[in-house]
């Protein structure tokens, strides 16, 4: 993607935009390639990257999509009013062919080998693929994810082409921008009322997605909507749509060159503190985070396009371009290579070998992308489809056929393949199935026959106790688990289902009154985190002479850690809770998880009893004093 600019002196006076710092009006113009603006695209996919490798190390890195927006929003917005400005119309179909030619090649590579990657490796990263192909191919991710019902920021089940929701928002820009623009153009003369209305689109946009927003439904309707989610895109347009006119003037005045630097310095913060800090399940970051990120940006943008301070040096930085001129290619390979070297190699945060992992995902993203860039990118958007075609049959023959029938026979295959994978897709993963077959033994039973709850002064009440004397509330991860809950405490009784909340825990208690035995373990928090106010609420009702068992949490999520640390405070302060340490111990082991890399595999279910059981152990040798010996059961 190329950076333009005006020329010297506009028609209606306004003055053209410069490349180094703010001089006299007689100055020559922005270059058409504007290296900042590829540093800046490199810091964005670093940042979603690193989120991806693992949401703990940078947990607001998904907002480098958004820094990709902004960028997005300028760089087209300047071309199409550069085009009118010296052509007197716009090329409609020479533009949405441009388009094409940038970002369908790889696209076009990548859909089919991932899919056909993905079988060999693990084909739970196949289901729903029919469904994602589509919206892949059609750029219509966002809209299909969202009315699949998807979570993006929740999913326990891995999409294989999860990341292309971004670039469906970016394309379905492309396809109306031009005519909006267009329009603009002839209906409106003042280029300060066109960057209005862009940036007041922008701020509406910001609007519904805060309104919209709703916490106990989720994100992913506002952040996936094209509706939603305009800001970046429309901020980047409002600045062109300045920059192309009068208002130019302010960015070579000796006002701009004082207040640049200190600008700079804020948006710098403000954009730095955002990636550390803007989690995901914060309501703020989708009420207002999101927007000042894109403000932040916008600035970034404005200074590195019209000063050659120390910021553009920086962006300007041979690494920095190398990376931004393939960040396309990087963005559109790392997530399925992130997913398939999961499945491949299996590691979990904070265990052994997970950071080598990750650095491989990188080392194969980055090899994959510049062979794109340099054998499939480059030559169809210099060349076109047919030319890029006609290079590739001069090819020297390989054995018995030229090189046009072996790009025919390949192309076929791939066809064919890619569309006998798709029709043999698995409907549920590997997790689904075993949580539907254990689905009817994890629902409550009718049978409330209880012993009395104990009290504090009964000795008995610390004892290890039995199965019969443990009731468990949970959600997946113990409708996973039930066979080995069984097989380690006979006669537990358990009340666990999917896509449970701390809400649903709290009910659960509540619907029992006071029939619950003397033992209670608690697994909520897979899919929404853990709720202290309701956490706390449901320990209250169980009371303080139950032995109580919290099981935390192992997830590839930003709030993890805090989950965990938060249920390890509250047991803390209550001396009948313990947690069970279900993270550390399939960290240890990653090789016990299903493929989501979530939930117990049917070996892995025995660790999640045993983690239960050796908590309940350490709870009952703090009140009595008496080492319990735990029988140390083979897996069946």
């Amino acid at each position: 993607m190329t950076a333009v600019a005006d020329p010297a002196r506009r028609a209606d006076g306004g003055p053209r935009l410069q490349a180094g710092p703010p001089t006299p009006p007689a100055r020559a113009g922005l270059p058409r390639h504007l290296p900042g603006l590829d540093g800046l695209r490199a810091l964005a996919i670093v940042a979603v990257i690193v989120f991806h490798l693992n949401p703990a190390w940078l947990p607001g890195g998904y907002l480098g999509v958004d820094v990709f927006f902004v960028v997005s929003g300028f760089l087209i917005t300047t071309l199409l009013v550069r085009e009118r400005r010296d052509n007197g119309r716009v090329d409609l179909a020479g533009f949405w062919t441009r388009r094409a030619r940038r970002l369908l090649p790889a696209l076009l590579v990548c859909v089919p080998v991932s899919v056909l990657l993905a079988r060999i490796v693990e084909s739970d990263l196949l289901v729903g693929i029919g469904r994602q192909v589509l919206g892949a191919l059609t750029f219509s991710t966002n809209w299909v994810e969202i009315l699949a019902g998807s979570d993006y920021f929740h999913s326990t089940t891995p999409q294989l082409f999860m990341n292309l929701w971004s670039l469906a928002v970016e394309e379905q820009f492309y396809l109306v921008w031009p005519l909006a623009t267009l329009a603009l153009l002839a209906l409106v003369r003042s280029s300060r009322v066109r960057a209005s209305i862009a940036v007041g689109a922008g701020l509406a946009s910001a609007v519904a997605m805060a309104v919209l927003y709703d916490p106990s439904g989720g994100a992913t309707r506002v952040y996936y909507g094209t509706d939603t989610h305009l800001m970046g895109l429309m901020f980047g347009a409002g600045l062109a749509f300045a920059l192309a006119g009068p208002d130019a003037r302010f960015f070579t005045s000796t006002t701009w060159a004082r207040y640049a630097p200190p600008v700079t310095a804020v948006a710098l913060v403000t954009l730095a503190s955002l990636l550390w800090f803007a989690q995901e399940t914060s309501a703020w970051t989708f009420r207002g985070g999101l927007t000042l990120a894109c403000l932040a940006t916008t600035v970034l943008v404005a200074v590195s396009v019209t000063t050659s301070g120390t910021l553009q040096r920086v962006l300007e930085l041979p690494p920095l371009r190398w990376v931004g001129q393939r960040s396309y290619g990087i963005y559109l390979w790392h997530w399925p290579v992130i997913l398939i070297v999961n499945q491949d190699i299996r590691t979990a945060p904070g265990g052994s070998g997970f950071v080598s992992s990750r650095l491989w995902c990188v080392l194969v993203t980055l090899a994959i992308a510049d062979l794109s860039y340099r054998f499939i990118e480059t030559p169809v958007r210099r060349l076109g489809f047919r030319g890029a075609a006609r290079r590739a049959v001069r090819l020297p023959s390989l054995g018995r056929y030229s090189a046009r029938q072996w790009l025919a026979g390949a192309t076929a295959l791939a066809v064919l393949i890619v569309g006998t994978v798709v029709l043999t897709a698995p409907d549920e993963t590997s997790t689904q199935r075993q949580i539907d077959a254990n689905a009817a033994a994890a629902r409550p039973t009718t049978d409330r026959s209880l012993s009395v709850a104990p009290t504090a002064t009964n000795a008995a009440a610390w004892s290890m106790p039995t199965g019969d004397e443990i009731d468990l509330y949970g959600d997946s991860m113990a409708v996973g688990s039930v066979p080995a809950l069984q097989y380690y405490f006979p006669g537990i009784r358990i009340d666990a289902r999917s896509n449970r909340q701390w809400s649903a825990a709290l009910a659960a208690v509540k619907a029992s009154g006071t029939n619950i035995r003397r033992a209670v373990v608690l697994a909520f928090g897979t899919n929404a985190g853990v709720d202290e106010p309701e956490l706390r609420e449901t320990l209250k009702l169980l009371g303080p002479d139950r032995m109580i068992v919290l099981v935390n949490l192992h997830l590839n999520m930003s709030r993890t850690a805090g989950d965990n640390a938060l249920l390890q405070r509250v047991a803390s302060q209550n001396p009948n809770v313990i947690v069970a340490d279900w993270n550390s111990a399939v960290t240890a082991d990653p090789s016990q998880l299903q493929p989501d890399g979530i939930h117990p595999s049917m070996t892995g279910q025995h660790l999640f009893a045993k983690t239960i059981r050796a908590a309940l152990a350490t709870l009952s040798e703090k009140h009595t004093g008496q080492k319990v010996t735990l029988k140390d059961l083979p897996i069946p």
